[in-house]
């Protein structure tokens, strides 16, 4: 079958739910991604952060297969071989002590949220059913009841009420509206160090650091959302690195599993996730071995192979070159790392148009909140690659 025969497929039996560039991937490797017709595309998004490592990358493969040829589920109900190892690892490359997996970053969110609502019970003493927690504006955290009941995107809660309370929304960026937000009930703090689906925003200097000691000085837990932003995408293997903290806890997903398998992540203390006893909380999934199996070796991957440093690296070569088109569509271009927005001006007409022309010269990026194109390739991109594309992104930026 040809693209035009799938898609119609597509949109005849799957739900509606996603508007996707029409491009009919069947395979890739590394860098590039390769549709049923042949053509071949420099992949500049990397699922949302989740192939780091690379398309299909060979160890990552061998892992898959070869723990997929023992046994692949067991359910906590049972311990298995991979998960104690894929714990002590993550801890010994973290500094964190207590690690809970589960599969998607959603997930992953929830548990985070659960754990300080609990803390903030057991230990802290808030009064039951009264603790609050504090996100920001224009987040993107996943989309299920309770992570859209603090979304400030109409569309994520339209036809979706009524919204789970207990959160407080302040703007990003922010060090004084989190303070004044702050109550005698306040359990958490939930940021993105960078905030990714809401056009690559990269908070003022020193934020973080700033909004640390509030909640330090407040017993308030500071969690890191670094999904999309952790594991090397912003150049240090996590974002808030760059203000010299450490979060009490921090989320974790995508890229964790080098984009071959569902795997997530909290990251935290024994005092936070401590409150946690047997039948809290949980997942037939999460923490399985296949899964342990591919994040052992996908961070084993991210380390040997310096991709983390190669992200700095390239990240910084690819934004110099980018700022180095001159176009009058063109607001501002930010990022960290190979995390890099293009924001484009009203008068633009949005990203969407400049995406489909980019697929159209065999780059695949996709526009985050209407204006913003986001180049965010797998890590083990070259010089020689990102001077091509940005040949090709130059020629699309200068088109009426």
């Amino acid at each position: 079958m040809n693209s035009t025969e799938i898609i119609e497929v597509e949109e005849r039996y799957g739900a509606h739910n996603y508007h996707p560039l029409d491009v009919v991937i069947e395979k890739a490797a590394g860098v590039w991604v390769y549709d049923v017709n042949g053509k071949k595309y420099l992949d500049c998004l990397a699922a949302y952060s989740a192939v780091n490592q690379g398309h299909c990358h060979p160890r990552i493969i061998k892992a898959l297969k070869d723990q997929a040829d023992k046994v692949t589920l067991t359910s906590r109900a049972f311990r298995n071989d991979q998960l104690p190892f894929l714990y002590k690892e993550l801890s010994e490359l973290t500094g964190y002590e207590m690690i809970l997996p589960m599969n998607s970053g959603a997930e992953a969110v929830e548990t985070a949220l659960k754990a300080a609502r609990k803390w903030g019970y057991k230990v802290k003493g808030i009064p039951e059913n009264a603790a609050e927690i504090i996100t920001c504006e224009n987040n993107f955290a996943g989309r299920t009841i309770s992570i859209i009941s603090f979304t400030t995107v109409d569309q994520y809660k339209d036809g979706f009420g009524p919204f789970t309370p207990g959160f407080k929304i302040i703007p990003y960026g922010d060090a004084g509206a989190l303070e004044k937000a702050i109550t005698k009930n306040t359990a958490a703090f939930l940021v993105e160090p960078i905030q990714g689906e809401g056009g690559v925003i990269v908070p003022p200097e020193g934020y973080l650091k700033k909004a640390y000691e509030i909640c330090r000085k407040n017993n308030v837990l500071f969690i890191a959302d670094e999904i999309q932003s952790g594991l090397g995408r912003s150049g240090k293997l996590f974002a808030f690195e760059y203000d010299n903290i450490r979060p009490d806890a921090v989320i974790i997903g995508k890229a964790l599993s080098g984009g071959c398998y569902p795997v997530s992540a909290v990251l935290s203390s024994k005092e936070v996730l401590g409150v946690f006893n047997p039948g809290d909380h949980g997942s037939t999934f999460g923490g399985n071995p296949l899964g342990a199996a591919v994040a052992r070796e996908s961070l084993k991957v991210l380390i040997e192979e310096n991709l983390v440093e190669n992200s700095f690296r390239m990240g910084e070569y690819f934004r110099e070159k980018l700022r180095g088109i001159k176009s009058k569509h063109v607001k501002e271009i930010r990022g960290k790392g190979l995390f890099i927005g293009v924001e484009l001006k009203p008068e633009a007409n949005g990203a969407r148009r400049f995406c489909e022309a980019l697929m159209g010269k065999g780059i695949l990026c996709k526009e985050t909140h209407e204006n913003v194109i986001r180049f965010a390739p797998p890590l083990v991109i070259k010089k020689e690659e990102i001077d091509w594309a940005v040949k090709n992104v130059e020629e699309v930026l200068m088109m009426e």
